[in-house]
């Protein structure tokens, strides 16, 4: 049972050995002093949206507040371990608020072990899961280092998202991962609010999932981020590149700038080259340049689905347009890539001069302006390009040619 005079007492000593007032105790949780008053002189307990921060600035825990004394013993806790119950409990409360979804097939919240999801399609006959999961690399490092936390959440989910659409799957559910040494409230609400929308702009539903504080495993201020999404797709509309054949043309949807792939090469070149961080192009900072959100292509291309028209779709990512390209030609074809056609973001021309990459190395590192391929019939050419044109640049750039190596690249590209 909670004693709001020895809460009160408890709160008022622990102030006082901090060196705070009323005032600075308030300013600090961004409340009235007259609440920090009624807390001292029990006729009020903090509420559950405030406990937390003021744990913090008393440098108690949550259970010592409510209990309302310093815990004696010395005996092992899992406070004591780095990890809060009630602290991590309030977190999960913020969470569920960016969880609430309008999406009728999700029945269950936060709460539950699992999440449950209504996968009754009757306008699908045949249908078809589509799983998949993702992590945003390396780059998830600069975010936390640069103040990009929200933006990485939209790198993570487009970035998976984008790698189902390639199988004509329509996105459904997403169960995101956050492990990290020590939950800070404001961090914790703001990847899930940013995982949250990105899932809301892709037409999907962030469902669930995990967040694991390893205080011995994970430093201090550290988050790495992984999530899994569920598509679906009927199983004779399944784009898998089995339908491409000779004549075929090859079209690029436009980047804009590196997505998710190249950043230990990027980290290297800050690294060696510090002041470069600050340099402007065209009207960013090389910072805001990389820091980019990857492209979401799922709003170009849904319309295209159902039509017939997609023949092979890549995402390109780690391994660049030879690398992904090849998973859906089929064996006696050739992706004859022109690449004097790619349009070659400034980013990348100025990451090739600043850190004397080879062509070769740019190529196999990141997509170089072209971060989605099609594969349509000649005929369906000018009809694709119109529709996906009116989200993004695209642009024809190979043929579909009669050969045993997947892709052959012709031409160099133009870096001036």
């Amino acid at each position: 049972m909670l004693n709001s005079i020895k809460v009160g007492n408890f709160i008022m000593e622990k102030r006082r050995a901090m060196g705070m007032t009323q005032q600075q105790l308030a300013d600090k949780l961004n409340l009235s002093f007259q609440a920090v008053s009624k807390w001292e002189n029990g006729t009020a307990y903090p509420n559950i949206e405030v406990l937390c921060d003021l744990a913090l600035a008393l440098d108690v825990t949550v259970d010592e507040i409510l209990a309302g004394s310093k815990r004696e013993t010395e005996g092992l806790s899992y406070s004591k371990a780095g990890v809060d119950i009630a602290y991590t409990d309030a977190i999960k409360k913020e969470m569920a608020r960016h969880l609430e979804t309008e999406d009728k097939r999700v029945m269950n919240g936060v709460g539950p072990f699992a999440s449950l999801y209504d996968i009754h399609f009757p306008e699908i006959k045949n249908p078809v899961l589509v799983l998949k999961s993702e992590e945003p690399g390396s780059k998830q490092k600069l975010a936390m280092e640069y103040g990009y936390t929200e933006s990485i959440c939209h790198d993570m989910i487009n970035h998976l998202v984008n790698d189902i659409v390639v199988m004509g799957a329509r996105p459904l559910a997403v169960l995101d991962t956050i492990v990290c040494g020590n939950a800070e409230k404001d961090t914790i609400k703001t990847l899930v609010r940013g995982i949250a929308d990105a899932c809301r702009e892709n037409e999907c539903s962030l469902v669930g999932g995990e967040t694991s504080i390893q205080p011995a495993v994970v430093a201090p201020g550290v988050y790495v981020l992984t999530s899994s999404i569920a598509g679906i797709v009927q199983r004779d509309r399944i784009i898998d590149g089995s339908s491409v054949r000779e004549g075929d043309a090859v079209l690029a949807i436009a980047s804009n700038g590196l997505h998710t792939n190249g950043y230990s090469l990027v980290r290297l070149l800050m690294d060696k080259q510090p002041q470069i961080k600050l340099e402007k192009l065209d009207g960013l900072t090389f910072i805001e340049q990389v820091m980019k959100p990857h492209t979401p292509y799922y709003r170009a291309i849904k319309g295209l689905l159902d039509r017939g028209v997609l023949q092979g779709m890549a995402h390109i990512t780690g391994g660049g347009i030879e690398g992904n390209l090849c998973r859906v030609i089929p064996d006696g074809l050739s992706a004859e890539i022109d690449l004097s056609l790619l349009r070659v973001l400034r980013i990348f021309k100025y990451i090739r001069s600043s850190g004397a990459v080879r062509d070769e190395e740019m190529l196999r590192t990141f997509n170089c302006g072209a971060g989605f391929n099609l594969i349509v019939r000649e005929q369906d050419k000018d009809f694709v390009i119109k529709h996906v044109s009116q989200f993004y640049d695209c642009y024809q750039i190979g043929r579909i040619r009669r050969g045993s190596r997947k892709i052959q690249f012709i031409n160099r590209i133009d870096w001036m």
